[in-house]
């Protein structure tokens, strides 16, 4: 008897052990971690080109301008731009009705998204004639792509003109 009851205890403990062991999960040292997606954090109720060719392709036949933001994920200035961009209401609104929108943390090749530099973060407004509108520039005469959290104002001007000028020319 007592040998059947020990049988049965070290099977269930075996099965037990089998079903609590596939539901572990990894969980890095860090802590948990946030599961990415094509917005990084910069707006996750937009749609989010995910390659600038892609971008290119919907700008062009959805008649809208391009943002292209450039950003490292553990650059500071990235981080604090990041936060003010994703949180502020008017801008992510702008930017779902009015724009494609690609952010990329990888440089390019292409040397006309790089026409004063690379530097994150950086801001570049495409029309949908695949022209960077080198014209459509932020507050900095050294880094005339860049804006920071204080420049946010500056950030919706720069919009406004990109969609202004997108009428003007087209």
């Amino acid at each position: 008897m007592i040998r059947a009851v020990l049988s049965l205890l070290l099977v269930l403990g075996a099965i037990s052990s089998a079903f609590s062991a596939s539901d572990k999960k990894y969980i890095p040292k860090s802590g948990k971690r946030i599961p990415q997606t094509l917005s990084r954090g910069w707006g996750d109720q937009l749609i989010w080109a995910q390659t600038y060719e892609e971008a290119l392709y919907w700008s062009r036949s959805r008649n809208k301008p391009l943002l292209v933001v450039f950003h490292l994920e553990d650059c500071p200035h990235s981080q604090a731009m990041k936060k003010v961009v994703a949180n502020n209401y008017e801008i992510q609104k702008v930017l779902d009705e009015d724009f494609i929108v690609l952010n990329l943390v990888y440089e390019t090749t292409d040397k006309n998204l790089t026409p004063d530099g690379q530097y994150v973060p950086r801001f570049l407004f495409v029309d949908p004639s695949m022209t960077v509108r080198a014209d459509v520039v932020g507050p900095y005469g050294n880094r005339l792509y860049a804006y920071e959290p204080q420049d946010l104002n500056t950030l919706k001007k720069s919009m406004e003109n990109a969609k202004k000028l997108l009428k003007v020319e087209l």
